[in-house]
């Protein structure tokens, strides 16, 4: 009990304004080279196992679609847009949720509270499970709102039912994503990263026996995606409740249900933070299939949408030890420490950013041809490889400002400059470049990189 009257003391942990700081500075000891070498290694140690751990469970989505690609070209289809549209837009926002987490447990940790992150997490699980519950809509009624789009009666009947068995899924991530950011506060990298890799792996043998042997067709198929993450769900809970986090976790506590509104807040701005940002990108394959040769142009830019993505879980990587980074430093009153921890992975994600860059300059010509035999849609994924290098060099700077923002507590500011770089300057200034003059499908690639650079700037000047 002692440490629910010490949560009553602390009920919410304090939360640094970008240009105020409670404590002094700690002192920084030994030379430039000596600090950068240990800061790199103090950023690996998340970086490393959180990239991993991201590409895990990515690739469980992508072997899903592969087994459905294998039943029929409408049950691809159908697994397709969920994943793309309805699961992207219901994970960004409870991903963005549970960032407020990682503000709170990295901060709390980095202040030796350690009673209160178990706590948190608490609170994260009744907030985030009673919005994903308000969510469900998307799901049930996914098939009236596919026919309103205008989408075919068959890919609309199809996608309402792999959307219901798609639930489990979704009523996964108020648990998953917060358990994970839990342990990630505590630098326990290695527990996350073995479990996903061990979920992975489970994940192909329960697919191909689900389909192969079973024979249960699309519906076993969705059901395996979410009995993937319903095992890390076990395996996160079971590490901690057995003593792997001994210190953080101290029962089940009535202390979760007090301060929920402020969490709430926190929590719902960290969910616009991301939401905005992965809404964008729907957007974009909306918008090219108003160009000409449609089919040709939303072919092209789901290949490169597909080559960032999986060259986007190196940054996101860098945005979580960001996060933690700064969460502890700023915790512990470290300003300074704090702001060199963001030098060190700016500097860090850029350098692999342009190793990116070289690749894709380089191979330009073979990129599309791992995706593709169409030689109309490899001529113009050739075409778009230039901005494709640059969007990506671009992206290794911007994820690492918002692990600063989320180590920080910021994510209302960062999704108020989400509004007006992605949606008043990107958007509009694709319409004049893709419209107006005529530039078509390039100008989707250039409106990706102004709006990156637009987000870019204000955060750093937030930052400093």
């Amino acid at each position: 009990m002692r440490a629910e009257r010490e949560g009553e003391e602390h009920p919410f942990t304090l939360l640094l304004s970008p240009h105020q700081y409670q404590q002094e500075d700690a002192e920084e000891d030994g030379n430039l080279i000596k600090r950068t070498w240990l800061e790199s290694k103090r950023l690996w140690q998340v970086a490393a196992p959180s990239i991993f751990s991201r590409i895990a469970l990515f690739s469980v989505t992508v072997i899903t679609q592969s087994f459905a690609g294998h039943l029929s070209g409408l049950d691809l289809a159908a697994i397709s847009i969920v994943n793309t549209v309805i699961i992207a837009i219901t994970f960004g926002f409870m991903l963005g949720m549970a960032s407020a987490l990682e503000t709170l447990c990295g901060q709390a940790y980095g202040a030796k509270q350690f009673h209160m992150l178990g706590i948190y997490m608490q609170r994260s699980w009744v907030v985030l499970f009673l919005c994903s519950l308000l969510l469900l809509p998307l799901f049930v009624f996914a098939t009236p709102l596919l026919k309103l789009m205008g989408q075919s009666e068959a890919v609309a009947e199809r996608t309402g039912l792999v959307a219901l068995w798609s639930i489990p899924f979704h009523l996964s991530f108020p648990f998953q994503l917060t358990l994970q950011r839990f342990l990630q506060s505590q630098l326990k990298m290695g527990v996350i990263a073995w479990v996903c890799g061990g979920v992975l792996a489970l994940h192909v043998f329960v697919s191909w026996f689900f389909v192969y042997e079973l024979g249960i067709g699309i519906v076993g198929t969705t059901l395996t995606i979410g009995f993937a993450w319903w095992a890390s769900v076990v395996a996160f809970f079971a590490y901690t409740v057995s003593g792997g986090c001994s210190e953080t976790w101290t029962g089940f506590s009535t202390q979760a249900f007090f301060g929920l509104w402020d969490f709430f807040k926190l929590s719902l701005a960290s969910g616009f933070m991301l939401l905005l940002e992965n809404f964008y990108y729907r957007v974009l394959v909306i918008v090219s299939g108003y160009f000409n040769n449609t089919e040709i142009a939303v072919d092209a830019l789901s290949i490169c949408m597909t080559i960032y993505a999986w060259e986007s879980m190196i940054p996101l990587g860098f945005l979580a030890a960001t996060g933690v980074r700064v969460a502890n430093e700023l915790g512990a009153g470290n300003t300074k420490a704090a702001k060199f921890a963001t030098t060190v992975a700016v500097l860090t994600s850029l350098a692999v950013g342009l190793l990116f860059w070289l690749i894709i300059i380089a191979f330009n010509e073979k990129l599309a041809m791992i995706f593709t035999s169409s030689s109309p849609v490899i001529t113009m994924v050739n075409e778009l490889s230039v901005l494709l290098a640059f969007t990506i060099l671009l992206n290794c700077i911007q994820p690492v400002l918002s692990g600063v923002a989320v180590g920080s507590g910021w994510q209302a500011i960062v999704a108020t400059i989400n509004i007006g770089s992605y949606y008043l300057v990107g958007v509009p200034v694709g319409v004049v470049l893709g419209w107006l003059l005529l530039f078509g499908f390039k100008a989707q690639r250039a409106q990706i990189q102004i709006a990156k650079e637009a987000t870019s700037k204000p955060r750093i000047s937030a930052q400093q």
